[in-house]
């Protein structure tokens, strides 16, 4: 009976449905731990004040974040030089917590023994600053100060210092951005036209071209364009005045009042104080904050929009460079060339591609296309740029060709797998008819084959999009100043370097001074990149299926 049972094939239809089930399970346990790892870290904590016991006796007031706890044993303790007297279990708990204010404490993280705490609380009026610089800072708010002068004329009401100071934080975010704007669009254009003009003149040079006139148009113009410049900065320097208007005393955990500068503000939250629709609003504005905003502080707090453009960006150029070539010469392969020791040694060669470790491609498109190539084009084309580099530099550009050809041989042999399924007699049948085979391919062949050129396209998207090793080598960098893409012409500046969120996490997660608060932020990127490339495989799906929908028919 066992013996029939096995013969039927349905233990290993069971075996293999079990193994499936394993493996989903593990991959949404992964992504669920990176996504509560991550996610967790933009919930609103509650902030602890809490009374510490030195070792000399004397008390001290901790303010902060509750980070993280462990239980650590005393053996460990005691080999690290730390001895707590009338303490006689064998672990205790320590609790790890961000105490911020970095001007003025050693570390923005402490740990803090269990037995050392004399008293907890949570107070609702203690604040988070969170600022562009230096951090977060913790205290309680004591006034709101305008030209060094309170705005209160006598000691506010909780409720009143919380309303002005939320009124005054909106007008210098306004302000900030309207600065940020004018900098980066219109002072930014000007900059750019005057380095075009610069280019320009030692081109003309270069040539034996550059007459009175054509120096004298080039004059003119840099000199309207400084007129312009100095407006602007005028503007942007009354601005800035403008937002260093206001300021804010804190009373931080030493007791002492500390003034700081609105400008440098960006949001101000009472955590302890807040409800469960606050706390709701407030995580997802973080993650707003999170996916739109640019990093700070070594990429340690901020967010990673320039990383999620510069990964979507560079794997959408990869994908309009790999799929033509994948799928002609997947084309030329089947269709074409004949099956003689060439073609077979041809397609051996293409399985083998596949196999070599992703950083030699780095190595090689370093050496020949940011070097050779792209030496040669500067060389040519913009000799009047040199001796800095143009092309001749890692950039998006040769980052998104390097990885077009790592992931080329998928995209062939998907089409081709694709091409073979498609029966003979359609071809020949077509060919009968009086259609060539350049209008049987167009017009048949390829439609039938697209949904497995979007297939290779789809493996191909999922490989480029976590490949971190090469792009070190050919365009990526820790900190980008600005995006390849602008309102300058042309436009799309493929020279430029880029952020990109593997190598964003690699960055955070091994090369941060400030492991602590970059740990988090390690699982929220990585969330941020699966999600990002689910995103794009899923775009492909849907196209890849309604194009099976679109010439299902063909197929009868």
């Amino acid at each position: 009976m066992m013996k029939d049972w096995f013969k039927t094939g349905r233990p290993w239809i069971w075996l293999t449905a079990g193994a499936v089930s394993v493996s989903l399970i593990a991959v949404l346990g992964l992504l669920a731990l990176i996504a509560w790892r991550g996610l967790s870290f933009f919930w609103p904590a509650e902030i602890h004040e809490i009374q510490v016991q030195a070792s000399d006796g004397s008390t001290k007031t901790v303010i902060g974040e509750l980070y993280d706890t462990e239980e650590v044993p005393m053996e460990r303790l005691a080999e690290s030089g730390i001895v707590l007297e009338n303490y006689s279990e064998e672990t205790l708990e320590r609790w790890l917590l961000k105490v911020g204010n970095r001007e003025y404490v050693p570390l923005d993280f402490m740990w803090i023994m269990e037995p050392q705490i004399v008293a907890d609380a949570k107070p609702l009026d203690v604040a988070k600053i969170e600022r562009s610089k230096n951090g977060n800072f913790y205290g309680y708010i004591t006034d709101v100060l305008e030209q060094g002068e309170s705005v209160f004329n006598s000691s506010p009401e909780q409720s009143e210092l919380r309303e002005e100071l939320a009124q005054r934080i909106e007008r210098v975010l306004d302000i900030n951005d309207q600065a940020e704007d004018l900098q980066n669009s219109e002072i930014g254009a000007i900059n750019y036209r005057l380095n075009q003009l610069r280019l320009e003149r030692r081109a003309l040079a270069l040539k034996e071209q550059l007459t009175d006139s054509e120096e004298q148009r080039i004059a003119a113009e840099e000199a309207q364009l400084r007129a312009d410049y100095k407006v602007l900065e005028e503007e942007l320097f009354a601005m800035r005045e403008e937002a260093s208007r206001d300021s804010i005393v804190v009373r931080d955990m030493r007791g002492m009042d500390v003034t700081i500068p609105m400008y440098r503000v960006l949001d101000v939250t009472f955590p302890n104080d807040m409800g469960a629709i606050a706390k709701v609003g407030y995580f997802f504005s973080q993650i707003g904050n999170f996916v739109s905003e640019n990093p700070r502080e070594a990429n340690t707090e901020g967010g990673v929009f320039p990383a999620i453009f510069g990964t979507v960006f560079m794997v959408l150029l990869m994908s309009v460079i790999v799929t033509p070539f994948g799928v002609v010469a997947a084309i030329y392969l089947h269709e074409y060339a004949g099956k003689n020791p060439v073609t077979r040694l041809i397609r051996i060669a293409v399985i083998n591609l596949a196999g070599v470790p992703s950083i030699v491609y780095g190595v090689f498109g370093l050496g020949f296309f940011v070097y050779m190539v792209g030496g040669s084009l500067d060389q040519i084309f913009y000799p009047e740029a040199l001796p800095s580099p143009t092309f001749g530099t890692p950039g998006v550009m040769w980052s998104a060709i390097t990885l077009a050809i790592l992931t080329l041989p998928v995209v062939i042999v998907s089409t081709e797998e694709g091409l073979s399924r498609i029966p003979s007699s359609l071809r020949e049948g077509s060919l009968a008819l009086g259609a060539t085979k350049a209008e049987t391919l167009w017009r048949i062949i390829i439609p039938m084959a697209s949904p497995a050129i979007m297939t290779g396209l789809i493996l191909a998207v999922a490989r480029a999009a976590g490949e971190v090793a090469p792009l070190m080598l050919v365009g990526v960098v820790k900190s980008a100043p600005m995006l390849p893409v602008d309102g300058n012409f042309p436009y799309f500046h493929l020279d430029r370097k880029f952020m990109h969120l593997g190598f964003h996490i690699y960055d955070v997660g091994f090369q941060s001074p400030n492991v602590e608060a970059a740990r988090p932020l390690v699982y929220a990127t990585s969330f941020l990149l699966v999600t990002v490339i689910v995103g794009l495989n899923l775009t492909a799906i849907s196209v890849r299926n309604h194009l099976r929908e679109k010439y299902r028919s063909l197929e009868h």
